[in-house]
């Protein structure tokens, strides 16, 4: 096998992007607190990335106990935070080379299910190595979960982080499976175990705060117009929230997109049952003997 430039620009500006990651998160979850504006904590993150010299890679994603993913809030949100379990999701690039990490600030009084997801990820990271097969992962994360006497999330997955793309292969299980593939230096992944005390299974609600392009496409109407050429000059393929588009019709717009296949919407995930879900979530780049972590 060839070996990879691990200090190629492309690497560098992946670990950039986790430095700035990092700092984020820190600031971020210091600001979460009972009474704290959804909103707020939100757009904290995101200016903050911006001041920092990246780019949020997706809008912030605010998950609050039966919620695993896609939360954000919409641009009049008026939700503060209560006695809750709350998942942070967020993401930076630089020049579209990405990074990507969760964390939970649990109000609950549940730290035992934030542990299983913490100590998960530790045991995920322990078994990354050239070679190492994804389904070797997942058995780490489902073993350490269930230790701790929950289910993990097993409909949800870390994944490949690509250039301009949040989401590529490999696929990175939170369970034991036999299919997959080998991790090869030079992969770039986000490795993102869920626990809950519920079923182990997320279903899609109601709730679209987050889109993406889908294709290139020409739309007549004037306003679904302006914000295509915003969503393709600013946002390329990445996700974005419908409080970032800048026209005041934002939402119509965005439904006659969503209605022609031109962009997608991403629904809340929520825990079947309706159960505490929590997340964490690091970026590591695999070495030649290991990986390193970009967002630590």
């Amino acid at each position: 096998m060839s070996s990879v430039d691990l200090e190629s620009e492309q690497y560098e500006k992946h670990r950039e992007a986790g430095e700035i990651l990092a700092q984020v998160r820190e600031e971020t979850t210091e600001k979460v607190e009972v009474g704290a504006s959804h909103l707020e904590v939100a757009e904290y993150a995101e200016d903050r990335i911006r001041e920092l010299g990246g780019e949020p890679a997706f809008p912030v994603n605010i998950s609050i106990d039966e919620e695993a993913a896609h939360a954000t809030p919409s641009r009049d949100d008026d939700s503060t935070f209560g006695e809750e379990m709350i998942n942070l999701d967020i993401g930076v690039h630089v020049d579209g080379w990405l990074a990507d990490t969760a964390i939970t600030v649990d109000l609950s009084g549940n730290a035992d299910l934030v542990e299983a997801s913490a100590d998960a990820l530790d045991a995920a990271i322990e078994t990354v190595a050239p070679g190492v097969h994804t389904g070797e992962v997942g058995a780490a994360i489902e073993e350490t979960i269930e230790g701790y006497g929950y289910n993990p999330v097993v409909n949800l997955s870390g994944h490949g982080l690509g250039h301009w793309d949040q989401h590529t292969d490999p696929s990175i299980p939170n369970r034991a499976v036999s299919q997959g593939v080998e991790f090869e230096a030079g992969d770039v992944v986000a490795i993102e175990p869920f626990a809950t005390d519920g079923s182990g299974k997320v279903g899609e609600g109601s709730e679209e705060q987050i889109f993406a392009l889908e294709r290139e496409g020409s739309v007549r109407n004037r306003q679904a117009k302006q914000v295509l050429e915003q969503i393709t000059e600013e946002f390329r393929t990445l996700p974005f929230a419908a409080r970032w588009i800048d026209s005041s019709r934002a939402e119509m717009a965005l439904r006659r997109l969503k209605m022609q296949g031109v962009v997608h919407g991403y629904p809340v995930l929520k825990e079947d049952e309706g159960r505490l879900v929590s997340q964490k979530e690091h970026t590591v780049i695999v070495t030649e003997d290991g990986c390193e972590v970009t967002t630590r």
